[in-house]
């Protein structure tokens, strides 16, 4: 498994990988006809032009298998309001087949190392708070810090930040072990 900065030609393997996440993740949580109009072409679009402009210390990281197919990405970069934290992981996403692998862990490394590296002293994130994933962040040392509801394709919804302080924290957590490494989860 490699874990990477992201290039412009990545752009529209993160597009696919997002919407498959995104329409396998929240069927139940967000409206079905907005999950089935995702464009991933759109996405991409998206996600290139953020690249292309590198703003402010913004990164996006990808996993890819060692076939060279893409199976996740992350992007992080200072946070976009004040008051929680330094820093903010702004996604992370997996095709589902390659979740529980370690995947999401490499991808979390790499945003909390390139945050620390601009100078984020800590870090942070929104999940759905209906979102299974947040054991996940919580397996992580992540920590619940407020809600607030947001609206989602026509659908509001309950968000949770979620905050290491110091960031610290997250880089411990999401350490390489030797056996992990083993396996190919470091």
């Amino acid at each position: 498994m490699q874990v990477r900065r992201a290039r412009p030609e990545d752009a529209p393997a993160i597009g696919a990988v997002h919407r498959i996440a995104w329409q396998d993740t929240y069927p139940g949580i967000l409206p079905d006809a907005y999950l089935a109009g995702l464009d991933e072409r759109r996405i991409a679009a998206g996600y290139l032009r953020a690249m292309l402009a590198r703003r402010g210390g913004e990164a996006v990281f990808v996993a890819c298998a060692p076939d060279g197919r893409m199976v996740g990405f992350a992007s992080a970069g200072p946070a976009r309001r004040e008051g929680i934290a330094a820093g903010e992981i702004e996604t992370l996403y997996l095709l589902p087949d390659w979740r529980d692998q370690g995947v999401g862990r490499r991808l979390m490394r790499a945003s909390a190392a390139h945050l620390s590296a601009i100078g984020c002293a800590s870090a942070m994130l929104w999940v759905l708070s209906a979102n299974g994933a947040g054991w996940f962040y919580r397996r992580l040392g992540g920590r619940a810090v407020g809600r607030e509801a947001i609206c989602v394709g026509g659908r509001t919804v309950e968000q949770t930040a979620v905050l290491w302080n110091p960031i610290t924290l997250l880089l411990d957590a999401t350490a390489a072990t030797r056996e992990g490494d083993a396996r190919g989860e470091g």
